[in-house]
C-alpha cells in the first residue's frame, strides 16, 4: 500500500526514528543513495511562496537522481478549473511522487486518496511535518537523543508549526509543551491525538498561557512567525495579542544552561524573538535550515522504498 506524508503522526515512532538515522547518513554522504536515478520526475507543487522549501526539495530530488518539476498552482488547472483528485491521477502516470505546500489539509488528503504515487505535505495551514522531520534531526545532533527531551513552544499555538511540534514532538517521546494566549491554544483534536501519541511513546503534552512557566527547565526552545501566510490582514491584533510571548534572553535564562533556540524562518526579528536570541550562541536555525535538505530525502527514500 501507497505510504503518504500528510501529517506528522502518520510515522510510528519506529519510522520516525528510522527516517532521522537515514537523515544522518545520508548528510554524512549527500550522493550514496540514487533511488530516483533515471532520472525520474517528482512534481513540487506551490500554492504559497518558499525559499526553504523550494531549494531543499529541488536540490534533494536532485541529489537522489532525480528531476524536480517546479509546478505553480496559479499557472496549473489546479489552481482552478481541475480537482485535486483529478489533478493526482495525471500526475500519477508521469511522476515517481507529489510534494505540495497548499492551504487546506482536505486538498491534500483528498489528493493522497486518489492515487498510487506517495503525497508529501510540504506544508498545509494545519500542520508543517517535513519541517519537524529537520527539527527532529537537528535535535538530535544538539541534544543527542529525543525521547524525554523537553520542548517548548511559544507563541501561536494554533498554527501548523505549533500543531506539528505536538504530533511530532509526541511521537519522538517527547515532552511537549506549547505556551499561547488565550484565543491561540491549538486544536483541541490535534492536541487528542498527540496525547494518545504520546501516551504510547512515554512522551507527555501539556498546554500553558504563561510562557515563562512553559520555558522554565526547557532543553528546546521554538517560536515561529506570529503573522503566518493567511494571516496578514490580522497582523495588527496579533501583534498586540501574543507581545507577551516574545522570545528574550531573559525568557532564554529560564530554560535550561545547555537548551538550543530554533525557529523554522523566516523571522520576524524583533516581534517573535529579539536579534540577541535568534543570532545568540544557542540558536541552531542555521543547522536547522540545512537539515531540511536531509531530513526530505531521507523521507523521499523511506515512503519509495514502501511502494
Amino acid at each position: 500500500m501507497t505510504r503518504h506524508f500528510l501529517r506528522d503522526d502518520d510515522l510510528s515512532q519506529a519510522e520516525q526514528s528510522a527516517i532521522i538515522d537515514l537523515a544522518i547518513e545520508l548528510k554524512k554522504d549527500r550522493f550514496s543513495v540514487k533511488p530516483l536515478e533515471g532520472p525520474q520526475t517528482v512534481a513540487v507543487i506551490f500554492d504559497k511562496s518558499s525559499t526553504r522549501t523550494r531549494v531543499s526539495f529541488a536540490v534533494g530530488i536532485a541529489d537522489l537522481g532525480g528531476v524536480p518539476l517546479i509546478i505553480s498552482t496559479a499557472s496549473s488547472q489546479l489552481g482552478g478549473k481541475e480537482t485535486a483528485a483529478d489533478t493526482a491521477r495525471v500526475l500519477e502516470r508521469q511522476v515517481a511522487a507529489i510534494v505540495w505546500r497548499t492551504y487546506a489539509q482536505a486538498g491534500l488528503e483528498e489528493m493522497a486518496a486518489r492515487t498510487t504515487v506517495p503525497v508529501v505535505n510540504a506544508l498545509s495551514d494545519d500542520f508543517h511535518p517535513c519541517q519537524l522531520l529537520a527539527d527532529l534531526l537537528t535535535i538530535r545532533e544538539h541534544r543527542g537523543s529525543l525521547p524525554g527531551q523537553t520542548l517548548t513552544f511559544i507563541g501561536d499555538g494554533a498554527s501548523n508549526m505549533a500543531q506539528s511540534y505536538l504530533l511530532a514532538g509526541a511521537t519522538a517521546g517527547m515532552h511537549v509543551r506549547v505556551a499561547s494566549p488565550e484565543g491561540y491554544a491549538p486544536n483541541q483534536q490535534v492536541v487528542e491525538d498527540a496525547v494518545r501519541r504520546a501516551r504510547e511513546t512515554a512522551g507527555t503534552v501539556t498546554l500553558y498561557t504563561d510562557p515563562n512557566e512553559a520555558v522554565t527547565g526547557s532543553d528546546v526552545v521554538v517560536t515561529d512567525t506570529w503573522v503566518s501566510m493567511g494571516k496578514e490582514e490580522e497582523k495588527a491584533r496579533r501583534l498586540t495579542s501574543l507581545a507577551a510571548y516574545r522570545v528574550d534572553a531573559d525568557l532564554m535564562a529560564l530554560a535550561k544552561p545547555d537548551a538550543v533556540f530554533m525557529h523554522c524562518l523566516p523571522a520576524d526579528r524583533g516581534f517573535e524573538v529579539t536579534e540577541d536570541v535568534i543570532d545568540g550562541p544557542q540558536s541552531i536555525i542555521w543547522d536547522e535550515a540545512e537539515n531540511r535538505l536531509h531530513a526530505q530525502k531521507a523521507l523521499l527514500v523511506w515512503l519509495l522504498e514502501q511502494a
